[in-house]
């Protein structure tokens, strides 16, 4: 709202206010009678989404828990058995401003938990990080360190929160792996965001130096599934292309994409990286984070992406790729040696079949999408 406009209604309001007071007065020397009515109670707490009994002795909070990997580990816990002595509870940014401290200090004082997931981010594609930068730096920075100070001073047991790929140095030899994150500054396409999380990594190293805190992260490489944001230019990749190609289809038009179509990425699907989340907090206890990805042979080129997701849309117009437009970082391809060591066993989705599930809830979906 402008300040003009803002000005008005102020002002509006306090003259509709006088006149209020003006006519309850002649109403009481007219002896008529005054029906004096009762304040707005407040509104009652949002009740968030939980799993589990709620006596349990271990009580995970999980911030962003209604986003794409909050609904992945929503979907995960809710068909687990093994949740019995645990209470899950899933926060939404309509429970309180997590870059505001006192806020932030009435969830913890409401919920107490034991072991709290920290999934909230300000997000978006490379278009969204050019141009918001600023707002990339002032909300991460706000809310992750919020959220370290506060699980210290209620004594959680356990923190895990969730880093990103493009944190690594943009000159760097690969595959990257955990001990490379802070050898040099981040690609430039994304770097606010980038140092906003690389201090999440160096808070959690700092409190469990000083303090003993249980605190981690986990990196993981490129996310998508059901319940992303699809938003047409402050999207990622995939779910941007994937609402690109249902319109296309829809209004039967060619299909353009940015960039060469040459960049690799390794995409791991949102239920399997929920999955590894609740391992990692079940299980991970080292305040150095760990890398959650595919496997280095499974990096694709995003050429390969826009191919998959067309298959899947039964796209069967031409699609062109407009070199003119940005490619951002060439590569990123991550290491997951460390969690091969830890969780052998782990089986991922072939990208295929998480690229036809994530179209699939898309297309059923599309009326409450977030787009």
């Amino acid at each position: 709202m402008d300040t003009n406009k803002a000005v008005m209604l102020s002002v509006g309001a306090g003259l509709a206010g006088l006149a209020a007071g003006y006519y309850l007065a002649k109403d009481k020397t007219e002896g008529k009678p005054v029906v004096e009515t009762a304040a707005p109670a407040a509104a009652p707490k949002r009740e968030p989404v939980t799993y589990g009994p709620s006596d349990a002795k271990t009580v995970v909070m999980v911030t962003g828990g209604t986003g794409l990997v909050g609904s992945g580990i929503k979907k995960v816990i809710s068909e687990d058995p093994n949740i019995t002595d645990e209470y899950w509870i899933f926060l939404s940014s309509k429970d309180a401003d997590l870059t505001d401290l006192e806020k932030t200090r009435e969830l913890f004082q409401r919920f107490k938990p034991t072991h709290v997931i920290h999934l909230a981010a300000f997000v978006g594609g490379l278009m969204r990080n050019i141009k918001y930068p600023v707002e990339f730096l002032d909300k991460n920075l706000a809310m992750n360190l919020n959220m370290v100070q506060l699980c210290h001073e209620f004594k959680v047991e356990k923190l895990v929160s969730c880093l990103s790929t493009c944190i690594f140095p943009d000159k760097t030899s690969y595959p990257i792996d955990e001990t490379m994150v802070h050898n040099g500054p981040p690609h430039n396409s994304n770097y606010p965001y980038a140092y906003a999380k690389r201090l999440l990594d160096t808070a959690n190293r700092a409190y469990n130096q000083q303090y003993g805190c249980k605190f981690t992260s986990v990196i993981p490489t490129n996310v998508y599934g059901p319940h992303d944001n699809y938003h047409l230019s402050d999207s990622h990749v995939i779910p941007g292309l994937i609402h690109k190609f249902y319109n296309a289809k829809k209004n039967g038009t060619d299909m353009a994409c940015w960039g060469t179509g040459s960049p690799l990425r390794q995409f791991i699907f949102s239920e399997d990286l929920a999955k590894l989340f609740v391992w990692t907090m079940r299980n991970y206890d080292d305040p150095d984070p760990i890398i959650l990805s595919v496997d280095e042979n499974d990096e694709i080129t995003i050429k390969e992406v826009v191919e998959t997701i067309s298959e899947a849309m039964g796209f069967e117009g031409k699609i062109e790729f407009d070199s003119t437009k940005p490619d951002g970082q060439y590569k990123k391809t991550a290491s997951n040696k460390k969690l091969r060591e830890l969780y052998p066993e782990f089986k991922f989705t072939p990208f295929k079949e998480g690229v036809k599930k994530s179209v699939q809830w898309f297309v059923d979906n599309y009326d409450i999408a977030r787009k």
